[in-house]
């Protein structure tokens, strides 16, 4: 069965969300899936590369005729079209760009595997690719991440840090192992994944002792029009502590909303303001910066979730990374740099 979503795109840029809905609407994709053959994704590979069948049967030195049959083998065994004809270029689609992200990837493993064995190589890398939200604290990231490394001495760690949404998208085509962040799995997303918690804690606010000694007498009702620094806009902790304080009928004067926790831990050092920051850290934050603890509490917490996909195989850095998190939460003040 071919589903074609080349009509759709022309006017519609295609989320990863919309992919996956659109798949799984194909009655019996699955049901018909031979085996992959790795020549015709080399095929479609070198079509993608130079942009057209004329260009690419030159390059791979067989008939234009030749390489049209495999792309069109391959497209009926995927069950979609991978190519957006312009005149006489091909460009690809968003089911092409994530076909060809595999192939990549594909075709590295293939080349290592070759190295390999050519050099009787035992030295093989265990590699490991998580991707981590732009507002967990680096010093949790850290201690959390340096324990893959008890695992296997040839472990070779992969992280990437950004925005949830972009992390979800390349966890949904196999680019990720598991996503380190603040927020679980949406419900009703199209992704077939896990939200396992690791732990949580609550919020512990600071600032430079100038300031926290006319604060910490009142807590929290000493904010209210003092200046304050929050994470970034839509982030989990902004959210939970500007409701908080709507509930306590506060308003803090908010001056500054940064995704970079170390940024936001530099201004409240200077002195510019207060700023939070989870309680599973705070020790490690008054030993590095010249602040000191105005209060905490237990009413918003900060949740942290390691969410890995539905595969047959979990990568075993996951559970690994489960139980030492565990570990964190339960001795908090053992976070250091």
């Amino acid at each position: 069965m071919k589903v074609d979503f080349s009509c759709v795109l022309i006017n519609k840029k295609l989320t990863i969300n919309d992919v996956m809905i659109k798949i799984r609407s194909s009655k019996n994709l699955g049901n018909h899936m031979a085996k992959l053959n790795y020549h015709h994704l080399q095929y479609f590979h070198a079509i993608a590369t130079h942009g057209s069948i004329a260009e690419a049967s030159r390059a791979m030195h067989i008939t234009p005729q030749t390489l049209s049959a495999q792309l069109n083998l391959l497209e009926a065994q995927l069950g979609y079209s991978l190519f957006i004809r312009k005149g006489k270029r091909l460009v690809l689609n968003d089911m092409g760009h994530i076909t060809l992200s595999y192939a990549q990837e594909i075709f590295s493993l293939g080349d290592e595997l070759i190295h390999s064995l050519k050099n009787h190589s035992t030295d093989f890398s265990f590699r490991f690719s998580i991707g981590v939200t732009d507002v967990i604290a680096k010093v949790f990231s850290f201690n959390l991440l340096k324990t893959i490394y008890t695992m296997d001495d040839s472990i070779k760690l992969v992280c990437k840090e950004t925005s949830l949404d972009v992390l979800f998208g390349d966890l949904a085509v196999n680019k990720l192992d598991a996503v380190l962040s603040d927020t679980s799995l949406p419900t009703g997303s199209p992704l077939k994944a896990y939200s396992h918690l690791v732990g949580k804690c609550g919020i512990t606010f600071f600032a430079h002792k100038d300031l926290a000694k006319s604060l910490t007498a009142n807590f929290p009702y000493s904010l209210d029009g003092k200046p304050f620094f929050t994470a970034g806009e839509g982030s989990n902790q902004h959210l939970s502590v500007v409701s908080w304080f709507n509930e306590l009928n506060i308003s803090p004067k908010i001056i500054g909303e940064l995704d970079d926790s170390m940024l936001t831990m530099y201004f409240g050092e200077s002195g510019y303001g207060v700023f939070c920051a989870p309680t599973i850290i705070e020790n490690y934050v008054t030993e590095q910066f010249d602040v000191e603890i105005i209060g905490k509490t237990t009413e918003i917490s900060e949740h942290y979730y390691l969410i890995s996909p539905e595969r047959k195989v979990k990568h075993p850095a996951v559970q690994h990374l489960l139980t030492e998190g565990k570990k964190l939460f339960n001795k908090p003040n053992s976070l250091k740099i």
